[in-house]
């Protein structure tokens, strides 16, 4: 229920808000979000020793609390699309820059478990094994599945206009490390060149009714990129917030 809830405000055209957990794997953390702040989380294990299995029951707490969970792959391969897919209410596929590939990982998410010469067959000529496997697929397995390419190079950028068209794109979302190394100015996220590229990426994914959004930890550089008119909106991190928290308590605490 949780995905489709944040899959409809994106259909929709409102704006979603959701951070990331890369280390925050208890449950019992859920019961100390502040009600309605979140939309969604999404779970990663890119820069840790955990496995995506390890959110697993913070998943069901979320979702409890009405809070869409989408988890990012290791890899941008479709088949871990799909397995992610089975298990959390979406999936955040980093690096996705060409359009073929763009189309396999979105086939994984939204037409699985179709594979193989019956899912080309859907994909290029529309052609179902049956009515009731359309149904069934679109309707009941995949319904409320989200599925979210991240753009993280110029590449990316130049083929979004069809990486936005492929059906099942839900949302884009820049990751801005990679994006300025690619560029040449690494983790300059107040470049003027890295902020005239997001509002065209904003600009492209609006075109097409596709929200978008990029990371930052900083809400000055958040809050500029939402009066971009960024849709999905991705805030810090559980680490970098406990960290700020707690800088800025301690802080103030060792002044007196």
């Amino acid at each position: 229920m949780s995905g489709k809830l944040l899959k409809d405000k994106l259909i929709k055209g409102d704006r979603v808000y959701g951070t990331f957990f890369q280390h925050a794997v208890s449950p019992a953390l859920v019961d100390f979000l502040p009600p309605g702040v979140l939309d969604f989380v999404i779970v990663s294990a890119e820069h840790n020793a955990l496995d995506i299995a390890d959110f697993l029951p913070m998943r069901y707490a979320l979702n409890a609390k009405g809070i869409a969970c989408l988890a990012r792959t290791h890899s941008r391969d479709p088949d871990d699309v799909s397995k992610v897919c089975d298990s959390f209410d979406g999936v955040v596929v980093p690096y996705v820059e060409d359009v073929a590939h763009a189309k396999a990982l979105a086939a994984a998410a939204v037409y699985r478990p179709l594979k193989g010469k019956a899912l080309q067959r859907v994909l290029e000529k529309n052609e179902w094994p049956s009515a009731a496997t359309k149904e069934y697929v679109t309707n009941v397995r995949c319904a409320d599945t989200v599925f979210i390419p991240m753009i993280e190079s110029l590449a990316g950028i130049e083929n979004l206009d069809a990486i936005c068209s492929i059906p099942g794109v839900h949302a884009v979302f820049v990751g801005p490390n990679d994006l300025t190394t690619t560029m040449g100015i690494p983790n300059e996220y107040d470049h003027k060149d890295l902020i005239a590229l997001l509002k065209k990426v904003i600009d492209t994914a609006d075109r097409h009714h596709v929200a978008a959004g990029c990371w930052f930890g900083k809400t000055d550089q958040m809050l500029r990129t939402i009066r971009q008119g960024a849709r999905l909106v991705v805030y810090s991190n559980d680490s970098v917030m406990l960290k700020d928290a707690m800088t800025l308590a301690f802080g103030e605490l060792k002044k007196g």
